[in-house]
């Protein structure tokens, strides 16, 4: 974040941590604010939350209710956990639109009402003298005041009368009634808008923007958040400029000689490996393999699983001589199975942020890479959001694989996505055949570390986990799938020592 932020004691804790990490530290205070959004996006929940937050900080707080009664917040309040009877709740909702007189009436008294609502709310605000106000909804007012100079006016005298009084104020709209509410942003000091995106398939996505904030740095953009019990969550769009620390970059053993050699001494801290090939290839148990080396080196490490369950990966590297169960039972290992249909990027990324910073994780695995675009809105939102993460994690020194499977099997194959170009190490796997056996090939075509091999080798998936054989100098075509065989290079082992590895 920009250095430019007021001092945290000139802030207004919001109540909820990301909000107040995207505004530098909160709201101004004194000011008025307008949080706007379609109905169920989470604006009352913010709300409570904001009072609540004020009566931590000893601040009285009033929240006027235009379109709910005391009883339905109560409940929002009991649902959540929390005791909304500790600050103050003002009920608006004229009783007299249930009498008979006023069922059927061309000159519905507007005005009258219109008038009662302000001066209530500014004579209960003048009483209680509350450090915070909620005002819940705008739309009852837009309403009464039947066009948009009188709402306008109705707002700004608002605005005046709470300006000369102590107090922070946030107006509610649920923008069902005028989609043209814009004219409001101009009168409010800040503006911060919600969004429910509903998708084909899998939960709601949740968002938030600030609109405006007037005299602060705030980050732009688009932060994910979720509404659950305990209240909204934010979780702030990252930047990977405002992250850095010091790292040594002396390259770490994969726990595979073999492999080793193939990069070029090892994984360098600060760098992301990309693990690329077809289905079954051995791909998750390389990364696999890695993250057991980093282990026996006391490092602590994160996987995220999208494409298996965490009992079938447990068992299939038990079965190799990779057992995880220590590891976790230790705490060194975060293993997460993650629903690409339930979570957003800026969980992910917080999740990820949270791992490092406070866990002091220094290898992290993502698996794989085509069941997290599924958790896109599409390939380019996911070359964005990879592009700070492993920005992120670069800078912060940690070690990042990350798997990707292509389509096809023998021959050409191709990927859902080409993320290479953000990646500082690329290790390529192909099927191959020779004399009637379907064999597994591995090189590394990229490296921006250190100097790599350029040959290709025998890969193989051992009784001792992964295995690297010599170069394969004697054939022609292996990437092709189809290799010419001119010579007598050693392979390893015999077909019957080989692990089938189909599924894995």
């Amino acid at each position: 974040m920009s250095t430019t932020h007021a001092t945290p004691a000139a802030r207004l804790a919001s109540g909820i941590e990301g909000i107040d990490d995207i505004l530098g530290g909160g709201f101004t205070p004194n000011r008025m604010y307008l949080v706007e959004g379609s109905p169920g996006t989470g604006k009352t929940t913010l709300a409570l939350q904001f009072l609540l937050k004020g009566l931590e900080e000893g601040q009285s707080g009033l929240y006027i209710t235009l379109s709910e009664t005391r009883a339905e917040l109560l409940a929002i309040g009991e649902s959540h956990g929390w005791d909304l009877s500790r600050f103050t709740i003002l009920e608006q909702m004229p009783e007299q639109g249930l009498e008979p007189q006023y069922e059927q009436t061309v000159l519905h008294p507007a005005e009258v009402e219109l008038g009662e609502s302000i001066r209530n709310v500014i004579q209960q605000a003048d009483r209680l003298k509350p450090a915070r106000i909620v005002l819940d909804s705008l739309s009852e007012l837009r309403l009464l005041s039947e066009n948009p100079l009188r709402y306008r006016r109705q707002i700004l005298a608002l605005k005046r009368h709470f300006s000369t009084r102590e107090c922070t104020v946030l107006l509610l709209d649920d923008m069902s009634s005028d989609p043209a509410g814009v004219q409001l942003h101009s009168i409010v000091h800040g503006v911060i808008r919600l969004d429910n995106v509903a998708h084909d398939y899998g939960g709601n996505r949740r968002r938030l923007r600030v609109v405006k904030m007037r005299g602060i740095k705030f980050r732009e953009g688009f932060h994910d958040f979720t509404l659950d019990t305990g209240g909204l969550r934010v979780y702030p769009r990252l930047v990977a400029a405002e992250h850095h620390s010091d790292f040594g970059t002396r390259p770490v053993s994969t726990g595979t000689p073999g492999f080793d050699t193939l990069l070029g001494g090892g994984l360098i801290p600060g760098t992301n490996a990309l693990v690329i090939g077809p289905s079954g290839v051995g791909k998750t148990t390389t990364v696999v393999s890695c993250l057991i080396a980093a282990l026996a080196r006391g490092e602590r490490c994160a996987y995220y699983v999208f494409d298996e369950t965490l009992a079938t990966l447990m068992g299939r590297c038990a079965a190799l001589g990779m057992p995880l169960e220590p590891h976790i039972e230790s705490g060194l290992l975060r293993l997460r199975q993650i629903d690409p249909a339930e979570i957003s990027p800026g969980q992910l990324s917080n999740d990820v942020r949270y791992a490092v910073e406070e866990q002091g994780v220094r290898y992290v695995a993502v698996d794989s890479l085509n069941a997290y675009l599924q958790a896109m809105p599409g390939e380019r939102y996911l070359l964005l959001h990879m592009h700070e993460l492993l920005g992120y994690l670069n800078q912060q020194g940690v070690i990042t694989m990350l798997v990707l499977g292509q389509h096809g099997v023998i021959g050409e194959v191709q990927t859902d996505i080409d993320i290479s170009y953000l990646s500082d190490v690329v290790v390529l796997f192909r099927y191959f055949e020779h004399h009637g056996e379907v064999l597994t090939a591995v090189t590394t075509v990229k490296s921006r570390a250190n100097e790599h091999e350029h040959t290709i080798h025998q890969f193989r998936l051992g009784a001792q986990g992964v295995e690297v054989g010599e170069a394969l100098r004697d054939f022609e075509g292996i990437l092709s799938g189809l290799p010419a065989y001119r010579g007598s290079t050693a392979m390893l082992g015999a077909s019957s020592a080989l692990i089938d590895t189909s599924g894995h």
